[in-house]
């Protein structure tokens, strides 16, 4: 374990003197020590925060407080906390800052709110009470006026920001997004208001777009008749994996023994043995989960589905034997999607469904998912 111990803090030391290094200088990829690797990815891309090097750049790529580059910084505070050198976590109290601790502009917007989940941390780490405000006045905002709209998903002829349920969590992926940063709320100011009204946000999308025939998310209410041309259903793998990975961020952050963790344990377990069954012999998951045939390689519902089963084992929510094989497949076709310049590739660009996907497509949010699926790899590999 020492020796161990040892050669890993070499490979961080060289992985973190890159954050210095010009762009143009590429090291060979780490294999076998996920947090020395995280560490490398974490550097290139923070050397690349200009969306030069994304294939479909949106209105959102380039905002530092919007979705995509938010969930890289999540995966940034797990990497911190996991042993990555101290350049991982001044980055993030260095983009907090620059951002005025500040969530992007639409009040109720799940993807507007999830970089709240950085400063918290921030706010846990260093920055104190400054790094917390702007989320508690962001949350206040939103108990005092809670929407009144419904689930069903309508974008109306005047655009997608018109569309009305957006002010609720009505697309899977805003499970992820805001809950945790609610919970965690609640824990830092012992106000129990903010977890109350995220877990019962959080159960009334899971009644609406859960199927508990097929233990899988619906995208939103537009996929509900969805089929293909085998006639079935469509089940997008990075929107189910927003969801899987939403849990383990939550279960730690709700009292033991109250009904809504045992519901979230036991649903994490529905899940797990069905994302089990779905897996492909390359260890990847196909972008439309049913659909595996000729399916190209996708990094990052892998990159979720792989952190949530490893955090499943470590919390003793997951059978080590029969889970571990599926999250090694995971985590081995996560270091092949490393590409020869250093980008995690095979990363589904921004959607709502399952689409193609190039080896050099790579995004902000993937690279989030492999930094997460990381540090609870490493986790598990501690305990051997």
């Amino acid at each position: 374990m020492i020796m161990r111990s040892i050669a890993v803090i070499a490979l961080l030391g060289v992985a973190t003197q890159s954050i210095a290094q010009p762009s143009s200088v590429r090291s060979a990829p780490v294999r076998g020590q996920p947090i020395a690797l995280a560490v490398q990815l974490a550097t290139w891309q923070l050397a690349r925060l200009d969306a030069a090097h994304i294939s479909r750049v949106t209105t959102e790529t380039k905002n530092p407080r919007a979705w995509e580059q938010a969930v890289f910084w999540i995966g940034m505070t797990a990497l911190a906390d996991a042993g990555g050198p101290p350049a991982i976590r001044q980055a993030v109290l260095e983009m907090g800052k620059r951002n005025q601790w500040l969530p992007a502009s639409r009040p109720y917007h799940a993807d507007d709110l999830v970089i709240t989940q950085a400063y918290l941390w921030g706010a846990r780490n260093g920055a104190g009470p400054a790094a917390l405000a702007p989320t508690r006045k962001a949350f206040d905002f939103i108990l005092a006026n809670p929407p009144r709209v419904g689930l069903p998903f309508y974008q109306p002829p005047s655009g997608y920001d018109d569309t009305e349920c957006l002010k609720r969590w009505c697309w899977c992926d805003a499970l992820f997004m805001t809950p945790p940063a609610m919970l965690e709320l609640s824990a830092q100011t012992n106000d129990s208001r903010y977890r109350d009204y995220a877990m019962r946000e959080y159960w009334a999308t899971v009644d609406f777009l859960f199927d508990p025939s097929e233990h899988l998310f619906y995208r939103d209410s537009r996929f509900f008749e969805r089929r293909d041309e085998r006639a079935r259903k469509q089940f997008w793998s990075r929107g189910n994996g927003w969801v899987f990975a939403s849990m383990p961020r939550l279960i730690p952050l709700l009292p033991r023994e109250s009904a809504d963790r045992r519901r979230m344990e036991a649903l994490f377990v529905e899940m797990a043995a069905r994302l089990k069954a779905l897996q492909k012999a390359d260890g990847y998951w196909a972008p439309s989960l049913l659909a595996p045939e000729g399916s190209p390689p996708e990094s990052s519902g892998t990159g979720f589905f792989t952190y949530g089963m490893a955090w499943g084992i470590k919390a003793g929510l997951l059978d080590a034997r029969t889970y571990r094989p599926v999250v090694n497949r995971g985590w081995a076709a996560l270091e092949r999607a490393i590409q020869p310049d250093g980008r995690l590739g095979w990363v589904q660009q921004v959607s709502d469904r399952p689409e193609k996907v190039e080896a050099t497509d790579t995004q902000y949010y993937g690279v989030g998912a492999f930094l997460l699926a990381a540090t609870e790899v490493a986790a598990l590999d501690q305990d051997r």
